[in-house]
C-alpha cells in the first residue's frame, strides 16, 4: 500500500509499504478514505525529529471502512464506516472508565514514561503505524472505532478523530463563566474549531493569530480578532477590552513552536542538528519549547481565571513564572484530548445539521502523492492552508 513515511527533518515521502494484517484477535483493518494533516504532525516534521525512525508511517486523524475484523472485535462488522480516535485505548481499564482515554493503562508506553499509545506519533507514543495510508491496523477494535452513518460526506465526521474533541475539551477545560470572555491564542485547526464551538455556545471570543486568512475565518464566526504582529502587547489589549481585568479564560492552541522566542527556536534547531542518540535523551529532560504563547496566556488571563493548555509542549525543564501564576490565582488545565469522552456530546452537532461548519472546514484536499507539498505549505502557512485532508486512493 501507499503511505506517508518520515525520513528526516522536513523530509516526508510517499512510499510502498507492506499492507497491515491482523496481529491480535481484537484488531481490525480499515481502508482509509480520509486522513487529516495535524499541527502535531508538524512537531514530528521538525522539532521532535530525534524521537522518529526512518520509515515511520505518519498520521493520526483517519476514517474509513472496515475491511477485516478479528474474533474479539466486539460488534464491529466488515463494511462499517468508522472514525478512529488518535489515541489507542481499551475502554475497560481504570483510566478509561474515568474518561481519561489518553492515559489508558492497557496501551501506556511505559518504557518512555508516557500515556496511551498514539497512531503515527514517534517512539514516545509507541511508534504505531499511522493513518496517512491506504490501510490501517486498528488495535482495541472492540472499543476504539466510532461508527458514523452513511450518507453525509467524510468531512462531516472526520474531525471526530482529533480536531473536534480536542477543541471541545479545550473549551470545556477553559470553564468560561456565564457572560465571560474567552481568549484563543493561535488559529490553526484546533484554535479555529475552538472559536467555532465557543461562539456556537454564545461566548464572547477574542482570537489572536498573525495569518490574515486564519483571522478572517475566526471573524466570520463572530470572534473579535487581533493581529499578533500589529498589537504591541496582547495582554494590555485584552485588558482594555475587559474592564481592565483580562480574559476570564484563555486557550493556548499554539504550543511548543510559538513565535516570539529566537533563543528557544535556535535551541530547537541545535538539538535537531545532533544525532538522535544524543539529542533525544537531552530533549527528554531539557527545556526546549518556545514559551511565548503560554507566557501571553498567563499575562492576559484575569486574576482567578483559567488557562486551558491544548497546544503540545515537549520540554521537561521549561521555565514557568510561578510567582505570577500563584499571585494571580491562575487555574491551569491541560492534556491531550480524551476523544471518546466527548463523542456523545459532539455527535448531535454532526448528525442534526452542521452548525460548526465541519464539511467546509478543510482548506485543502490532496491525494497522498502530494504529502511532501502539503507538509511544506502547512508549516509555512502559505496558500491559506489551515487544514489539509488526504484522500488515499485518489
Amino acid at each position: 500500500m501507499q503511505a506517508v513515511t518520515w525520513h528526516g527533518k522536513r523530509d516526508v515521502r510517499v512510499e510502498e509499504v507492506p499492507d497491515p494484517v491482523l496481529e491480535e484477535p481484537s484488531d481490525a483493518i480499515v481502508r482509509v478514505t480520509s486522513s487529516g494533516l495535524c499541527g502535531s504532525d508538524l512537531h514530528l516534521y521538525e522539532t521532535l525529529a530525534p524521537f522518529m525512525g526512518k520509515g515511520d508511517v505518519l498520521g493520526h486523524e483517519p476514517m474509513g471502512v472496515v475491511e477485516e475484523v478479528g474474533a474479539e472485535a466486539g460488534d464491529l462488522k466488515v463494511g462499517d464506516r468508522v472514525v478512529l480516535p488518535f489515541q489507542i485505548c481499551c475502554g475497560a481499564c481504570w483510566m478509561c472508565q474515568r474518561g481519561l482515554h489518553t492515559q489508558c493503562e492497557t496501551t501506556q508506553v511505559r518504557d518512555q514514561g508516557m500515556g496511551a499509545a498514539l497512531f503515527g506519533f514517534s517512539k514516545l507514543y509507541g511508534e504505531v503505524p499511522g493513518g496517512q495510508a491506504e490501510y490501517l491496523r486498528v488495535p482495541q477494535a472492540q472499543f476504539m472505532p466510532i461508527k458514523v452513518p452513511e450518507g453525509p460526506p467524510d468531512g462531516r465526521f472526520l474531525f471526530l478523530s482529533d480536531v473536534l474533541p480536542t477543541a471541545w475539551q479545550s473549551v470545556e477545560y477553559a470553564e468560561v463563566p456565564e457572560g465571560g470572555t474567552l481568549l484563543v491564542l493561535g488559529l490553526g485547526p484546533i484554535g479555529d474549531m475552538a472559536v467555532r464551538i465557543a461562539t456556537h455556545r454564545g461566548l464572547r471570543v477574542i482570537a489572536v493569530d498573525r495569518v490574515p486568512e486564519r483571522r478572517a475565518r475566526a471573524a466570520a464566526r463572530g470572534a473579535e480578532v487581533l493581529d499578533l504582529d500589529a498589537v504591541d502587547d496582547i495582554g494590555e489589549e485584552v485588558r482594555s477590552r475587559t474592564s481592565g481585568r483580562g480574559a476570564d479564560s484563555v486557550i493556548d492552541a499554539v504550543g511548543m513552536e510559538a513565535h516570539g522566542s529566537r533563543v528557544a527556536e535556535l535551541g530547537q534547531k541545535l538539538f535537531n542538528a545532533l544525532p538522535a542518540a544524543v539529542s533525544a535523551p537531552i530533549m527528554s529532560v531539557a527545556g526546549v519549547d518556545r514559551m511565548a504563547a503560554i507566557y501571553t496566556a498567563i499575562d492576559a488571563v484575569r486574576r482567578g481565571g483559567t488557562i486551558s493548555l491544548i497546544g503540545v509542549y515537549g520540554g521537561q525543564a521549561d521555565p514557568m513564572p510561578l510567582l505570577t501564576m500563584f499571585d494571580k490565582q491562575v487555574q491551569l488545565r491541560m492534556g491531550q484530548a480524551n476523544v471518546k469522552r466527548w463523542v456523545d456530546d459532539i455527535m448531535p452537532l454532526l448528525v442534526d445539521g452542521d452548525p460548526l461548519g465541519t464539511e467546509d472546514f478543510a482548506t485543502h484536499r490532496m491525494p497522498l502523492s502530494q504529502a511532501a507539498q502539503a507538509y511544506q505549505q502547512f508549516q509555512a502557512k502559505t496558500d491559506g492552508t489551515v487544514k489539509v485532508v488526504f484522500t488515499p486512493g485518489s
